[in-house]
């Protein structure tokens, strides 16, 4: 038994680490289909010795490279300013006003980016620099990159919206009894002698009729963390993080709760990337 388990759970993380490089490597094999068939629709109708089926037809390779580029870098832009807005706001409530601050500071970022590389490549293919076309150019990159990026974060932003509004309060049942608790005053989630408690941050603890699987779907996996089979803990409740044997993690709440289960909960080295990034 103690060498099929340690090799058991090897296999299981190993095929969700595959299943997750397919998953990322196909979103993105997506993303640039899209981009290479945009890049091909707008330079073959942008001028006519490009237009399919003229006499005097060329394929537009310098348009398609240079397209294909400035799509590379609107990515990157919004990529990262994505990543920022998510960590420090739609992690916390998806609102009309947030979303619109995201896309007006990507779109402010790609302009503070399209204006000098443009002067810089006309400058370096001896071209004159004509702020007109500079200008008529920079708005419609910036309304198709508004298109682009609206499609490419709509699912991600409904996902974090669907997040947010379930982290308000949960309904806890227990036997006849039904209380509405807000997930700021719970502490954990924990399971003992084949029933789950939830314990508030003032100690007060209710027993429930839920398991800890069916409250794992419920609350929300940005507030809460399952870490291991008998607990649930709230980021807001970690009081101290300590490093023990074999890769593990000790953690500490600041709840001072009489239970073996709550006093000492250990992270295994299998979640242990899990929590760390989920409590950063």
């Amino acid at each position: 038994m103690s060498i099929t388990q340690p090799t058991k759970n090897k296999n299981t993380v190993k095929t969700i680490w595959h299943t997750l490089i397919s998953s990322t490597a196909w979103r993105w094999s997506q993303k640039a289909i899209v981009l290479t068939i945009f890049s091909l629709v707008v330079n073959h109708l942008a001028t006519r010795d490009s237009f399919p089926g003229g006499d005097s037809y060329r394929f537009p390779i310098e348009g398609f490279l240079a397209s294909i580029a400035l799509c590379i870098l609107i990515g990157v832009i919004a990529h990262f300013n994505f990543k920022f807005y998510k960590k420090k706001h739609f992690s916390k409530k998806v609102e009309i006003v947030t979303i619109a601050w995201f896309m007006v500071s990507t779109l402010g970022y790609i302009t503070i980016m399209y204006i000098p590389v443009n002067i810089i490549i006309e400058k370096v293919s001896g071209g004159q620099i004509e702020v007109y076309y500079i200008l008529i150019g920079l708005l419609i990159t910036l309304l198709v990159s508004f298109i682009l990026i609206g499609l490419w974060y709509a699912q991600d932003l409904y996902n974090l919206y669907k997040l947010s509004i379930k982290n308000a309060e949960i309904t806890i049942e227990s036997g006849a009894k039904m209380t509405k608790l807000a997930y700021e005053n719970i502490a954990c989630f924990y399971s003992e002698n084949k029933i789950v408690y939830t314990v508030q941050n003032d100690g007060t603890i209710i027993n429930t009729d839920f398991t800890l699987n069916e409250l794992e779907e419920k609350i929300n996996d940005q507030l809460f963390f399952r870490a291991n089979r008998q607990i649930i803990i709230h980021k807001d409740v970690v009081d101290q993080i300590e490093k023990i044997e074999n890769g593990k993690l000790r953690i500490r709440l600041k709840t001072s709760i009489e239970s073996d289960v709550i006093a000492e909960i250990n992270i295994s080295r299998y979640k242990r990337k899990a929590f760390i990034n989920w409590f950063k």
